[in-house]
Formats: C-alpha cells, sequence, structure tokens
C-alpha cells in the first residue's frame, strides 16, 4: 500500500454531498446494520479529506440537535435516555435523511412520522462512526488524528450545557414539548 500523506483539517465535507450519501444509504439498504456497512463502503472511495470532513459534519449535525427539546423527544422515544443514548439517538435522527433532520431539528415532535412498529429504540451507535471505519481501512489510522480543532469551532460548542425545560418525573412537561410523541409512546 502506498504511504499516504494526511493532511489535518477542519473542514467539513459539502453538505450536499454528505446528505447525497446519506439519502441514497436509504434508498438501497433495508436495516441499521445494511446502512452503516454501505455508508462505510461509500465513504471509503472518498479521499482520506473528505473522510474526515464527513466525520466533522456529523458532529456539527450533532451538536445543532444538542437540545433539550430534543432530548426530551429520545427520552419519550427511547422510555430513557442516557448521554451517550442522547448521541446514538440524534445519530439516528441524521442517519434517517435530509429531509427528517431538518423537519426533527425545526420541532421534534415531527418524530412521530419515523415511529416504526415493533421498534424499541431509536438509536444508530454506528452511524457516528462510519466514517472512523472508513478511513482506518483505508489509511490504518485513527481519523481523530487527523482533525484540525482550532479550524473546526464545533468542537468547543459541544458541551454546553443545556438548562432542561423538562423532566423525566413531570409527564405534563414532556408533553408539553413533543405532544403527539408522548401520546404515541404514553405508558
Amino acid at each position: 500500500m502506498p504511504e499516504l500523506h494526511i493532511e489535518k483539517t477542519g473542514e467539513m465535507l459539502n453538505e450536499e454531498q454528505y446528505w447525497s450519501l446519506v439519502d441514497n444509504s436509504l434508498k438501497v439498504t433495508q436495516d441499521q446494520d445494511q446502512q452503516g456497512q454501505f455508508l462505510i463502503s461509500e465513504i471509503k472511495k472518498l479521499s482520506p479529506h473528505e473522510m474526515i470532513g464527513f466525520n466533522l459534519r456529523t458532529s456539527r449535525l450533532l451538536n445543532e440537535m444538542y437540545t433539550s427539546e430534543m432530548w426530551c423527544a429520545g427520552h419519550i422515544m427511547n422510555k430513557f435516555c442516557s448521554d451517550d443514548g442522547f448521541e446514538y439517538f440524534r445519530c439516528w435522527i441524521i442517519s434517517r435523511g435530509k429531509e427528517v433532520y431538518y423537519k426533527a431539528k425545526a420541532n421534534p415532535d415531527y418524530l412521530v412520522n419515523e415511529v416504526v412498529e415493533d421498534c424499541e429504540v431509536y438509536e444508530f451507535e454506528l452511524f457516528g462512526v462510519v466514517a472512523d471505519e472508513a478511513f482506518e481501512e483505508i489509511t490504518g489510522e485513527e481519523l481523530l488524528d487527523y482533525i484540525n480543532y482550532e479550524d473546526f469551532a464545533t468542537e468547543a460548542e459541544v458541551f454546553t450545557p443545556i438548562t432542561f425545560n423538562w423532566h423525566p418525573d413531570n409527564p405534563e412537561s414532556m408533553k408539553k414539548i413533543c405532544p403527539k410523541l408522548y401520546d404515541t409512546f404514553k405508558r
């Protein structure tokens, strides 16, 4: 294998290219395992710079959904939502494609349209690392070692504390934020 010279980058993958990959993965796969493997396969066709960019675009999208209202939706849909569970929930939302992402970001209660019968957990852990997996398979290196965090502002914002406007012991507070989801998942 020829030695690759990989520059550190803080540049996200073009948003149109990013969503094209995600939306296409939904058209040609039947489940999360297939979608994850398809994305890894497609991302491996990108340059190392673009693979890093896919990871960074995912990070930015995750950060944009780091809100109390979205966490409420995740808590309702998954019956509980830990810190890690909230990240995997947001990965699941992104994996549903551009339209779902933007509609859910505008109103988390929109996710009632993504409810699937017999689905117990709305999470997609692998989605968060598909670029990392592809990068390592192609380069033999760790993707995170090639992110220029000084050029990627989102990382500094990721840990902005959330001020919760709902509480799991106060059903009415959750119903106020996501009434359709609450009615769909109430126990």
